[in-house]
């Protein structure tokens, strides 16, 4: 899951939401604890949900599709594209209003606790912010943005073209992967979380 999946797997909570959210961006078990027990929460939890994703069948199956092109980055182009599926999955978003609405409390609640941003989020932050990342996942624009973005912060991924025409191409085929993956992923994080 990319931004959207680990702000819908917070289910709420403010401090896990923030740790969710800026997992990538804290390495190291030294790190952590800095963080407010939320907040180191949300962070473990963004490890856990990675670490779920990388090993699950759906998601293995789906990396082949971009494996040979994009190496290692596979995971990070499949996160994105999952991004999408969840924005209209209407099991999670009954509609656009839906997903706009948990958009802006998403952005609310992170900018509250953005004193614990670590400074390369806090510098990306307003622009999601502004360009309302979490809710133009929704469209096949947003994924393009989503996947040119992933190629300026990826040193050697180089064109992301290729990503997005398969995408295209293998549309259903994903979506299938997706809602394997999801129905298991919200299982394992309701246990971890305790819901």
């Amino acid at each position: 899951m990319n931004y959207l999946g680990h702000a819908y797997l917070s289910y709420g909570n403010a401090g896990i939401l923030t740790g969710n959210m800026i997992g990538d961006y804290v390495k190291g078990k030294l790190a952590l604890e800095k963080y407010p027990a939320d907040v180191q929460q949300g962070l473990m939890l963004h490890r856990k949900i990675d670490a779920f994703a990388d090993t699950h069948p759906a998601n293995q199956r789906a990396k082949v599709w971009f494996r040979n092109d994009y190496g290692l980055y596979a995971g990070a182009i499949l996160d994105t594209l999952y991004d999408h599926f969840l924005a209209n999955d209407p099991k999670h978003f009954a509609s656009a209003a839906d997903l706009l609405q948990f958009s802006q409390d998403t952005y609310a609640k992170l900018a509250a606790n953005q004193q614990h941003f670590p400074e390369r989020f806090a510098a990306m932050f307003p622009y999601m912010q502004e360009h309302n990342w979490l809710y133009n996942y929704r469209t096949l624009r947003g994924v393009q943005q989503s996947l040119g973005g992933l190629s300026r912060r990826a040193k050697h991924i180089g064109s992301i073209d290729k990503a997005y025409a398969t995408f295209i191409t293998q549309f259903y085929q994903l979506n299938q992967c997706y809602y394997e993956y999801m129905d298991d992923v919200v299982k394992f994080v309701k246990l971890e979380l305790s819901l």
